[in-house]
């Protein structure tokens, strides 16, 4: 896969979102934000990503819900490759189920940005 260049979060916690907005761009990452997964899936439809960064717990949309919108039946994001980001504690088959689907899980709680943008450098390295 080509390299990551650009970058859609999809969270609805600003403290959050702002944090990983900043580190980003200052790792010299084009990023866009939404804040809702109903503007997230929008978003990702719309305009190509490299990488979509995916919180489950979302208004308006779960981003459970998103993620089927986007890669369901037909692949809508062929070429991003998505992470998911979260807290919410799912049991062992719904993670399973959901990690069959992205290219990452990450729980928020052990991700620093440093962490972060070094987990998406390797996964540009890795083809």
């Amino acid at each position: 896969m080509p390299a990551i260049k650009t970058i859609l979060i999809i969270e609805d916690d600003r403290f959050i979102g702002e944090m990983y907005q900043r580190s980003l761009r200052q790792a010299g990452y084009e990023v866009d934000w939404a804040v809702t997964g109903r503007d997230g899936a929008r978003a990702a439809i719309s305009k190509p990503y490299d990488l979509i960064l995916l919180d489950i717990m979302l208004p308006e949309t779960q981003g459970d819900v998103v993620l089927d919108v986007l890669r369901g039946d037909v692949d809508k994001i062929p070429s991003s490759r998505v992470i998911v980001l979260t807290n919410f504690d799912q049991d062992d088959e719904a993670r399973k189920t959901l990690q069959q689907k992205v290219d990452g899980y990450l729980i928020k709680a052990d991700i620093t940005p440093r962490k972060l943008i070094d987990i998406i450098s390797q996964m540009a390295t890795v083809h």
